[in-house]
């Protein structure tokens, strides 16, 4: 598969420098994010997948969610091959030395992640199923961090993200066996553009996974900041009636449908009650995650007249708290907090509802 573009190059006009201030609000995103796994004990260029979660799955419900639209889809995902550190890489030539449609040269179907943001869903597909993943996305801080994460974890091989703009897809006809999309739409302008790149770089009888954020019933105004957007003008949401016509219209017919509203709302519900618990203000604030808090290590027990011994009584005897694992506050700002709870609250007026589906050209 010949993919044009490299990553971190810079095609953004207007919309994207936009999207690129939003999901970048500080800037120099990569050397952040390296920054703070060094403070948090963590080796930057070896991370798991655990360690990497707060800023790996950029939406409503995280990993799990991920893996609800991989079955959605049929996709086998009882045997996870998700290890601390994958070093065993996959035989095979790396994704930009692929031609032609169909299977790559391992054997593995070739997937499209668009909007890739991190890269999470990426190296989910291609930990899980073994598919060779290209990702795309208009933020070029977003493909640099994705790029990382990957060979941190050593998917750098079945792994490829360029920064790209989703309606000018830089990949060939027929290319891709499946476009796999979560909580991008909601960004693009021109959805009717961008659904007439995904079919034409799907092979025939190619689908279209979405897991997506939509309008609801109430019509009442969206709380802002969300995750998504700052302002009216950076929202692009429709409802899933007007959603499915812009598929129907592209050409695509439903195979599967669910509304997971419910879940999505208990979902940011126990997140919420970690942030109010105190969590989110400690270190980096990365609350919106389903990844485990790293642990000081446990300290053996000394006789009683050790002085020496850790388990002795006073505050000095204590273990160090760790700086918590980056999350989703390292890339969106503070205000992250606030973007988290207006969330919660159009969930929970039927402002916003959330689906995932698959679709077939």
């Amino acid at each position: 598969m010949t993919v044009k573009g490299t990553p971190g190059e810079d095609v953004q006009g207007t919309a994207g420098s936009q999207l690129g201030q939003h999901y970048d609000a500080k800037g120099s995103l990569l050397a952040r994010l390296e920054r703070a796994f060094v403070e948090a004990g963590c080796d930057p260029d070896h991370l798991s997948h655990d360690e990497m979660a707060g800023i790996d799955q950029l939406h409503l419900g995280g990993r799990a969610a991920s893996r609800r639209l991989m079955a959605l889809a049929g996709w086998d995902v009882g045997q996870s091959t998700e290890t601390e550190h994958i070093s065993d890489k996959r035989e095979g030539s790396p994704l930009d030395a692929v031609a032609g449609a169909g299977a790559g040269s391992s054997g593995a179907a070739r997937l499209l992640d668009l909007g890739c943001g991190t890269g999470g869903a990426s190296r989910l597909l291609a930990c899980d199923l073994g598919y060779e993943v290209v990702g795309v996305d208009i933020t070029p801080g977003f493909i640099e961090v994705a790029t990382w994460l990957s060979r941190s974890c050593g998917l750098e091989d079945t792994t490829r993200f360029v920064c790209a703009d989703a309606a000018d897809l830089p990949l060939g006809d027929a290319s891709i066996e499946a476009v796999w999309c979560q909580h991008a739409l909601l960004n693009m302008p021109d959805l009717a553009a961008v659904l007439s790149e995904c079919r034409r770089v799907l092979a025939p009888g190619g689908r279209l996974l979405l897991h997506e954020v939509v309008r609801g019933d109430n019509p009442a105004p969206l709380s802002l900041p969300v995750p998504w957007a700052r302002t009216p003008e950076h929202s692009r949401l429709l409802s899933l009636k007007d959603l499915e016509q812009h598929l129907q219209a592209a050409g695509f017919q439903r195979q599967a449908l669910e509304d997971v509203s419910a879940e999505a709302l208990a979902w940011r519900s126990h997140h919420r009650r970690r942030e109010q618990g105190g969590d989110g203000k400690r270190a980096h604030g990365g609350s919106n995650t389903d990844h485990a808090q790293r642990q000081p290590p446990a300290q053996p027990l000394k006789s009683k007249g050790d002085e020496s011994s850790p388990q002795a009584s006073g505050p000095a005897a204590r273990p160090p708290i760790r700086p918590r694992l980056p999350g989703p506050a390292l890339i969106f700002g503070e205000v992250f907090v606030e973007m988290g709870r207006n969330l919660l609250d159009n969930l929970a007026d039927d402002r916003v509802r959330v689906v995932q589906g698959v679709w077939q050209h």
